[in-house]
C-alpha cells in the first residue's frame, strides 16, 4: 500500500478507509492529548513540556461545524449532513463526521474487538494482494482461505494495485455493517481461481504475536504487532523481557494501522532508557512524548515497515530511528502524522477535526511525508522485504 495513492483518492474513498482503519489512531490522538476521561492521565503523563508552534492550516474550528449543524437542524436538515459540507470545503483532508454508531463501533475496536473477515492482507509483488494470515476461528479460516493465497476481488471490485487499507476497509466494510452481513471474495491459489462468500463475525484481535525465527536466524525472535489497541504495548514490552539476553528481534510493524498513541509510546519505551519519542502541537501549543526509562537498548533490532504502516506505528518507527535504536528496512511508510479532536454535534454524531501534527524526535513531519527505511526493499525485487530484514539483523549479531 502506498499512503500517496490514498491521499489523491476522492473523499469518498478517504473517508471508506479512515472508518475502518486510521479512525482508530484519530481516537487514540483524542485520549493522548485527553479528550476521553479514560486515556486522558497517559496524555498528560508524558505532554509535560510546551513552547509555542504555528497553528494548523487547511483545517475548520469546531464550533463552525457545530454552528452549521445546529442551523440545519433548526432548518428541519440534516445536521450531521451540514456538518459534513463544512468539513469537506475546510480542505481538512483527515476531518470527517461519524455517526453516533459509527463512532461507538471505533471505541469498541480500541479493545480489540472488531467485526470483519479474520483476513489480515499484504501487498506482494506488482501490486497483487496476498492474504498475509488468517485469524483462528474466523469466517475466513472456516472457508478453507490460507496464507499466501492471492485475493483478487472484494465484492465484485478488482484490488490488486489498491491500497492495503482501502482492501481491509473493503473487507471489513462500512462501520455500520454487523455481524453476519457479507462480502463475496475471488481468489486465486496455484493457478485456480475460486469465489467464496463470506459472512462477517465479531472477532477479537490478536495485536501482538511473537515467534522463534527459523533457519539461520535461529538466535532472533519476530515480535508482530498488528495494531496498538488497549494493552499491546505492554505485550510487546513483556515479550521483549522474555528475549534472552544477545537473542536479536525483528519487529515486524507491516500493516499496522496505526491504534492508542500511549500504547506505541510503550511499545518505544521497550527498546529506549528514556527520552523523547515524539512531540505533537494542539492548536499552537507543542506536546512532548517520553519514553520511560529502563529499556533494552543492547539486543540487535530490525524494524519492518511498508506502506501499511501507518500513525502511531510510523511515531514508534521515527523514534526507533532517529535515536539510532533500530535499523528500519522496507518500503516509505503511509505518511498519517495529523492530530484530530472529537467535537460531539447536536444530533449525537461527532467530528474529528485536524488540530495539529506529529514530528519524530530529529524534527521530522510524519504527515504526508511518511517514514523512509535505512534499507528500502520493493516488493517486486530482491529476495523481499523479510528475507532483507533478517539479512540485516543477522549482521547485526542478532542470529546464530
Amino acid at each position: 500500500m502506498s499512503g500517496p495513492s490514498l491521499f489523491v483518492q476522492p473523499r469518498r474513498v478517504r473517508r471508506g478507509a479512515a472508518l475502518a482503519l486510521i479512525f482508530v489512531s484519530v481516537l487514540a490522538t483524542g485520549a493522548a492529548v485527553g479528550s476521553w476521561d479514560a486515556e486522558a492521565e497517559n496524555g498528560r503523563d508524558s505532554a509535560a513540556h510546551r513552547i509555542p508552534a504555528h497553528s494548523v492550516m487547511g483545517s475548520v474550528e469546531s464550533d463552525e461545524v457545530k454552528a452549521a449543524a445546529a442551523a440545519a437542524q433548526q432548518d428541519g436538515k440534516s445536521g450531521s449532513e451540514a456538518a459534513r459540507e463544512v468539513v469537506s470545503r475546510s480542505g481538512d483532508r483527515w476531518g470527517a463526521v461519524y455517526s453516533a454508531r459509527e463512532y461507538e463501533g471505533f471505541r469498541r475496536n480500541l479493545n480489540g474487538a472488531y467485526v470483519g473477515t479474520g483476513i489480515s492482507a499484504r501487498q506482494g509483488r506488482e501490486g497483487r494482494i496476498e492474504v498475509d494470515r488468517v485469524q483462528p476461528g474466523s469466517p475466513a479460516r472456516e472457508a478453507g482461505i490460507r496464507a499466501g493465497d492471492r485475493l483478487l476481488t472484494v465484492d465484485g471490485v478488482r484490488v490488486t494495485g489498491r491500497p492495503v487499507t482501502d482492501v481491509v476497509a473493503r473487507l471489513r466494510g462500512r462501520a455500520e455493517r454487523t455481524a453476519g452481513s457479507s462480502v463475496a471474495l475471488g481468489l486465486r491459489r496455484d493457478g485456480h481461481s475460486w469465489h467464496r462468500t463470506l459472512h462477517r463475525a465479531r472477532l477479537a484481535t490478536e495485536p501482538v504475536t511473537v515467534d522463534r525465527l527459523g533457519g539461520p536466524d535461529a538466535g532472533a525472535v519476530r515480535i508482530k504487532v498488528g495494531s496498538f489497541t488497549r494493552g499491546s504495548g505492554e505485550r510487546v514490552r513483556r515479550a521483549v523481557r522474555s528475549i534472552p539476553d544477545g537473542e536479536g528481534i525483528l519487529l515486524d510493524l507491516r500493516g499496522n494501522s496505526g491504534g492508542l498513541v500511549t500504547e506505541a509510546v510503550t511499545a518505544a519505551s521497550s527498546f529506549l532508557d528514556g527520552g523523547l519519542v515524539a512531540t505533537y502541537d494542539v492548536r499552537g501549543e507543542q506536546r512532548v512524548l517520553d519514553a520511560k526509562p529502563g529499556g533494552d537498548t543492547d539486543s540487535p533490532l530490525v524494524v519492518l515497515v511498508d506502506g501499511g504502516t501507518m500513525s502511531a506505528a510510523e511515531l514508534l518507527t521515527g523514534a526507533l530511528q532517529d535515536r539510532g535504536r533500530a535499523v528500519v528496512v522496507g518500503s516509505r511508510t503511509f505518511g498519517k502524522g495529523s492530530v484530530q479532536m472529537p467535537s460531539e454535534l447536536p444530533d449525537g454524531s461527532v467530528a474529528e477535526l485536524t488540530v495539529g501534527h506529529y514530528r519524530t524526535p530529529a524534527g521530522r513531519s510524519v504527515d504526508g511525508e511518511g517514514i523512509s527505511p535505512d534499507l528500502s526493499v520493493k516488493g517486486d525485487e530482491g529476495p523481499g522485504a523479510e528475507a532483507r530484514a533478517r539479512t540485516v539483523l543477522s549482521g547485526l549479531g542478532g542470529g546464530s
